[in-house]
């Protein structure tokens, strides 16, 4: 779905045929059919492709302006987890669930390098520049990656929580978020965060999601469960934001709330500004460049799993505006 913020118009990508595919150079489906699922969406910042990966371990790039499917593009061995364009660059990365991260030219249609150091299932990813990425993984560890350098920095999970996701603040800082609902700030001199903000999504009775675990009408010792009952995969930090090379950061979890933050200045704290409630969980975040609006990607289920469903919730996506003006008052 291709969306219009300022006039909300939407227009549809049609999945192209088998067909069609193949001569895009997509390889055959393991399966008798092509698995459709999409796990992850970037966009170059000229505006010109879009990219898309999912449980098929292509990705598929797109044209914007014709919303034509125009390259399939294989070598993961598992399902796409992650894409990010460079800024100002045709180059494009992907993470997957082999472990992998594959480095390609959008405009040239070409593959140019693979990277390895994760020991699991790589999560999330952002991108700086097309020679510094930041990876997240199942392995509890964040890698930035000095492409030109061919190495690597290893920043460790704080104790007994998984890293969920992570993005770039400015050239020496990054953040990422918990699924023991903390948000790390980090920087490239320390290997340790050098602020968490703990509970940054407490899970209160006032903004629970009714959560179920399964997918048919859950029981208890022969007793229906009542409805919102608080599953742990609300306060999972599942997303995190920020506009580029100012203090505005935002967070998102399974409890529906998107969180915008300012980092005070020498990272000695960070400020909650605002709270947006939706329906769901909250999947993915961008904040527009100009500030002017954050986006968020709200589901019923977590993206990569099934730990919880909020059924009243609408697959979709929210945009909503920010005065940076009224903020910066409040501050």
């Amino acid at each position: 779905m291709h969306w219009d913020v300022e006039t909300g118009k939407c227009e549809k990508y049609i999945w192209p045929s088998e067909n069609v595919l193949v001569s895009h150079h997509a390889k055959p489906p393991i399966s008798a059919k092509r698995s459709k699922q999409v796990l992850a969406l970037a966009a170059s910042s000229d505006g010109r492709y879009l990219a898309s990966g999912g449980l098929d371990r292509h990705i598929h790039l797109w044209d914007v302006r014709s919303r034509e499917h125009i390259q399939a593009f294989s070598g993961h061995r598992g399902p796409i987890s992650c894409l990010a364009f460079a800024p100002d660059s045709s180059e494009l990365f992907s993470g997957s669930f082999d472990r992998s991260i594959m480095q390609w030219n959008a405009e040239d249609r070409t593959y140019m390098n693979c990277l390895y150091g994760h020991q699991n299932e790589i999560l999330t990813m952002d991108a700086l520049s097309k020679d510094r990425i930041l990876t997240v993984a199942r392995d509890r560890t964040m890698h930035l990656w000095k492409i030109p350098e061919e190495s690597q920095l290893v920043f460790r999970a704080p104790a007994a929580a998984s890293l969920e996701c992570c993005c770039f603040i400015d050239d020496k800082e990054f953040l990422s978020g918990s699924d023991d609902g903390s948000i790390e700030l980090w920087s490239i001199m320390r290997k340790k965060p050098i602020l968490i903000i703990k509970n940054a999504h407490p899970v209160l009775c006032t903004n629970l999601n009714s959560v179920d675990n399964d997918d048919e009408s859950p029981k208890e010792n022969g007793m229906h469960k009542p409805e919102n009952v608080p599953s742990a995969a609300q306060s999972w930090v599942g997303t995190v934001a920020a506009r580029r090379g100012s203090d505005l950061v935002a967070s998102g979890a399974g409890n529906g709330l998107v969180r915008l933050w300012a980092i005070k200045p020498d990272s000695k704290g960070a400020e909650p500004l605002f709270d947006l409630k939706l329906d769901g969980f909250v999947n993915s975040l961008a904040i527009a460049k100009s500030g002017r609006f954050i986006v968020a990607g709200v589901g019923q289920e977590p993206r990569l799993g099934r730990w919880g469903r909020v059924r009243s919730a609408q697959n979709g996506v929210a945009i909503h505006p920010i005065r940076l003006k009224d903020v910066k008052e409040d501050l």
